[in-house]
């Protein structure tokens, strides 16, 4: 009886996050479109989101973001934010740890969303990985993003890894920018999100519901003189970062 209840709670839980961020949406259309028009509005349109769209949506679910800085953000700087990737709130959350605007690099299947694709479109940067086009012209966006005071956020995963797996392998991507471009890597533990908004809810995993989502912001690394050779030692730094403090959760 209490595992029928826990389903119907949780799916309860599921829906009332789709109809918060549809109807959310839906509701903010209009400042929206008017806020993406053109690419240096780009800052008005991060600020909506993160200020208000988002804060609806978590607030809304109960889910109260609990963000612990190691060290702090400089205003124009630019930024490669990184994190482990569990939830759909995790873009949510991520709006609302780093205040200076940013913008992700993300799946072309992302498109596919009604509406949220549209605006997704827009907004972010687009990659197809099967394609050696579409990741040289992500170069080019990227670059035009940098100098116009933009960081960058890309959830090295490449995916949201199902609930066996504690984090999965790093995708090069952001490892290859951060030296490309010079830029610190802003490592990023999301420690609640699975458990409070789970992207998988098979596995006989019936959990989530309000409550704190707590996130490590840990020290910025330098990639100050780096090249492609210092990629691998990049890339495992953050991944021990990263499964160091999910490991003690499960402790």
């Amino acid at each position: 009886m209490g595992r029928i209840i826990k389903m119907i709670l949780c799916g309860l839980y599921n829906v009332w996050f789709y109809t918060l961020t549809g109807g959310s949406l839906i509701l903010f259309l209009p400042i929206f479109f008017v806020v993406s028009f053109k690419e240096s509005w780009y800052p008005y349109f991060f600020w909506f989101a993160r200020n208000v769209w988002c804060t609806v949506i978590l607030y809304g679910m109960g889910l109260i973001p609990k963000v612990e800085y190691k060290e702090p953000f400089k205003k124009g700087e630019n930024y490669m934010l990184v994190a482990n990737h569990k939830s759909m709130i995790d873009i949510m959350l991520m709006l609302k740890v780093c205040k200076h605007p940013f913008v992700f690099v993300g799946k072309k299947e992302l498109l596919r969303l009604p509406i949220f694709g549209y605006f997704y479109r827009r907004v972010a940067i687009m990659v197809n990985r099967d394609s050696a086009k579409s990741r040289k012209a992500v170069y080019a966006h990227a670059e035009r993003r940098l100098n116009q005071g933009l960081g960058i956020c890309i959830f090295p995963e490449g995916l949201v890894t199902p609930p066996d797996t504690k984090l999965g392998p790093f995708k090069n991507g952001a490892f290859r920018f951060s030296t490309d471009f010079q830029m610190p890597i802003v490592p990023m533990s999301f420690l609640d999100c699975e458990k409070r908004y789970p992207y998988h809810f098979d596995h006989n995993l019936f959990i989530g519901g309000p409550g704190f989502l707590r996130v490590r912001v840990h020290n910025h690394i330098s990639t100050k003189g780096k090249t492609h050779e210092d990629m691998e030692d990049l890339k495992q730094e953050v991944y021990d970062l990263l499964w160091n403090d999910l490991e003690d959760l499960s402790l």
